[in-house]
């Protein structure tokens, strides 16, 4: 792997077209979550998003207080369809009426609905039937929205950039072989003849935070630098991370044997905080990547990717606010464009109009250049927790001698310094060999020293 190689695992819509003019033209939007106990009512949050100048939104449902404070505005939404009714779906096309009818006419045309996305990242989910019911679901919610005469509805299905199981070089994009021949080349097969999109959510924090050492920041950032890659396939020159993903996408539709599929990127930010202190994940950051998203996204003419020059890629930008209900690392409740009281986390104008220049100075945070591994949650569940210290300190190497009792970390005995301590330890003994800071999604990557009194944890320099 080089220098800027992707291991990948998770909202800002640029489309629109002219339909006096058949041309493209971007229109810049935000992904509407509601998994927070402290969020303002539907009708102020529109009127925070209108102060954003987004023009459209996605919401995870189809809550019908959003669906009714965008009817008198030029807002589009996309709306959703929830992961567990698929199953159901795929075999009742009554059930897909009925939900199309409930859900959607009442609404439609006041509320400019104008996705219908059929579940969430399904295939990132662990192995279940649900993978291969997901495209007869989606044909059957297709034939309850012609049969309805919604038809400036498209219909699809947001896929995360786990669906490959190959994305470096970009020109080696390929889909994974346990979904390739029962869900993509359908689901391919099915956006194709739709004339709608391949919905794909990437984010280039995740795939940094992977390998820090090995991605540089500021590519990851999308900011301009001297450093590019040259595919030694395609030979195209890339000058950032996200136009590298994007583009093994493309490439991956197109060994299935669909080279013109459009791409509507439907997910993609950077976490302004984390708990613990995670690596990366910072205003600053933050701030530099979503503003420089909107400046590729928003460009006059259309920039597209290397392997698709000057082509407008509908995209979205997560998330509206930081949402305190999201499971997982802190970083998750952290990638809101605002805070709950309606503020903003740092400023950033969705349409484009403003450049970078004019934005105030963000200080850069600072970093020793230094990482450690630990425990990215510290409310995660504890018998998964001591399972992997138990893992981490099988490894030999005395990886955990010091966390023994009476060892010199041993104090304060806690099950998440123990942890720290063994987690950092097992990666930066192991990393050369392969070993990564995940331990199934339990440990992340920062820059903050995790060592206490007597106790000094290892390091790898940044």
């Amino acid at each position: 792997m080089g220098l800027i190689a992707v291991s990948l695992i998770f909202c800002v819509l640029c489309f629109s077209a002219s339909l006096s003019s058949g041309v493209m033209q971007p229109k810049m939007g935000v992904c509407y979550g509601e998994l927070g106990n402290n969020l303002p009512a539907p009708w102020k949050s529109i009127k925070l998003i209108q102060k954003l100048h987004a023009k459209r939104i996605k919401i995870y449902g189809t809550n019908p207080k959003i669906l009714k404070s965008i009817q008198s505005t030029d807002i589009q939404i996309s709306i959703m369809v929830p992961n567990n009714l698929i199953p159901d779906i795929s075999t009742n096309q009554t059930l897909a009426d009925e939900w199309v009818q409930s859900n959607v006419v009442p609404f439609y045309p006041k509320s400019k609905i104008r996705y219908l996305l059929v579940g969430n990242e399904i295939l990132s989910n662990p192995p279940n039937t649900t993978w291969f019911r997901l495209v007869p679901a989606i044909r059957k919610i297709r034939h309850s929205v012609k049969k309805f005469g919604l038809k400036k509805v498209k219909v699809g299905t947001p896929l995360a950039m786990d669906a490959l199981e190959s994305s470096f070089p970009p020109s080696n994009g390929t889909f994974r072989s346990d979904v390739r021949e029962k869900v993509i080349k359908p689901l391919l097969r099915f956006l194709d003849r739709t004339k709608s999109f391949f919905f794909v959510d990437v984010y280039t924090y995740f795939a940094w935070i992977d390998q820090p050492l090995q991605i540089n920041l500021e590519y990851a950032l999308l900011e301009s630098t001297n450093l590019t890659y040259t595919d030694p396939v395609s030979g195209l020159v890339y000058t950032n991370l996200l136009d590298q993903m994007l583009d093994a996408t493309i490439f991956a539709m197109k060994r299935l044997g669909y080279p013109n599929l459009r791409l509507f990127l439907a997910e993609t930010g950077w976490p302004s905080g984390g708990d613990p202190d995670q690596l990366g994940a910072n205003i600053y950051n933050a701030a530099t990547y979503n503003r420089n998203v909107v400046k590729k996204f928003m460009a006059k003419p259309p920039v597209g990717t290397p392997a698709r020059p000057g082509e407008v890629i509908p995209t979205m930008i997560f998330a509206l606010y930081n949402e305190n209900m999201k499971p997982g690392p802190g970083t998750e409740r952290n990638f809101g464009l605002l805070y709950p009281n309606g503020s903003h986390v740092y400023r950033i104008d969705l349409s484009g109009k403003t450049p970078l220049s004019d934005y105030p100075v963000l200080p850069k945070p600072e970093s020793n250049g230094r990482l450690w591994c630990v425990v990215a949650d510290v409310t995660a569940n504890k018998t998964e927790l001591a399972d992997a210290v138990a893992f981490a300190c099988s490894q030999g190497n005395g990886t955990c001698d010091p966390i023994q009792p009476g060892g010199k970390c041993y104090n304060p005995n806690s099950l998440v310094n123990h942890a720290n301590y063994a987690f950092t330890s097992y990666w930066t003994q192991l990393r050369s060999a392969g070993a990564t800071c995940s331990f199934n999604g339990l440990a992340a990557l920062t820059s903050k020293d995790p060592s206490y009194k007597s106790c000094k944890f290892p390091s790898v320099n940044l």
